[in-house]
């Protein structure tokens, strides 16, 4: 008898634990607004225009979730954050999720009580350098001085690389990207490593961009993705479906374009319907309403038509889909079903 007490005094202690983040969507809706943690500036993926209105990639992804809270794309405080703040801004509540360039690993996800909700952008860490040291491989770079921003899986990645080519490097610990790049710029490292989505879309800011070599070497597996805290499944699946409903939308034909002749009435192709919310009612499975998934898409597009804007081949970053097509296309991307 006694054991059985204490069994179930400690599986509601886990339930208590597990709870004391729970309820971040009404939190969200009593608010009125999304509070998204997206990087310091980071052109295609964050960025302010002219106007000063944050756009870019990992942007979006944050205004497809507040259309599919609100209706409204617009209901978004963004909230710029470094490498070395962001999980502990996530983890103290200050922002609702992390839509910045972020990596998956077992010790963030699993160590940091974090939840990341799926992939937005598979990815790999590379090499930047300047043409005129004319290096061709990443293996060339024996003694070189290196700048890497802090808090972030590139020093490992960096470490391991060097190590495993017997060959040594002179570490440059930078805190933000934008200092990096300066530091890049101004001579004090010869190699800037990162994301190589990171490298294209840096190497596209400079006054020369042409100046500038990505090596071909690619170290790591960077899969990228929006993240939220643990002990909330509700929130977690708002964020999750969200993405999903823009990786769906691409795959099944669903576009800016004809949105709204789709959800106008039931297609037929049922998958879209229950995407659309115009055959049963998905959203209210999660205190949302039927239109949901429509108004996530309606902010900026399907997934397609979100990354070609902000960092396609059309763009000055140029980067192809690669790992990031359709599953159709002989990509890793892949939404699971709507029903």
């Amino acid at each position: 008898m006694k054991k059985s007490v204490f069994f179930s005094a400690l599986a509601a202690a886990s339930l208590v634990a597990g709870a004391s983040f729970a309820g971040t969507l009404d939190d969200v809706k009593a608010r009125g607004k999304l509070n998204c943690g997206i990087s310091t500036g980071l052109v295609g993926f964050a960025m302010q225009n002219k106007q000063n209105e944050w756009e870019g990639f990992d942007v979006a992804i944050c205004q497809a979730v507040a259309a599919a809270v609100f209706g409204d794309p617009t209901k978004v405080d963004f909230r710029p954050v470094t490498n070395k703040e962001r999980f502990e801004v996530l983890n103290s509540g200050d922002i609702d999720m992390l839509s910045r360039n972020t990596t998956w690993t077992f010790s963030r996800d699993v160590d940091l009580k974090l939840d990341f909700v799926g992939v937005n952008y598979y990815d790999g860490q590379g090499f930047m350098v300047p043409k005129s040291l004319n290096v061709t491989s990443a293996k060339d770079l024996d003694g070189a001085p290196v700048c890497i921003q802090a808090g972030t899986t590139t020093e490992l990645n960096l470490a391991d690389f060097f190590r495993i080519n017997n060959i040594t490097y002179q570490p440059i610990s930078i805190a933000t990207a934008a200092e990096a790049t300066q530091a890049y710029l101004a001579g004090r490292c010869a190699v800037y490593t990162t994301d190589a989505s990171g490298l294209a879309a840096t190497r596209a800011a400079f006054e020369n961009p042409a100046d500038h070599v990505i090596l071909p070497e690619i170290i790591s597996k960077e899969p990228l993705g929006p993240l939220v805290r643990h002990g909330d499944s509700e929130w977690a699946d708002v964020v999750r479906w969200s993405l999903n409903a823009l990786i769906a939308a691409e795959e099944l034909g669903v576009t800016s374009a004809n949105l709204t002749e789709m959800s106008a009435a039931p297609t037929e192709n049922p998958e879209i319907n229950r995407l659309l919310g115009t055959e049963g009612n998905l959203g209210a499975m999660f205190g949302l309403s039927a239109d949901w998934a429509k108004n996530a898409i309606a902010a900026n597009g399907n997934y397609g038509e979100i990354f070609e804007k902000f960092i396609g081949q059309s763009t000055s970053i140029g980067l192809a889909r690669g790992l990031n097509a359709q599953w159709t296309d002989g990509g890793l991307l892949y939404s699971p079903p709507f029903r």
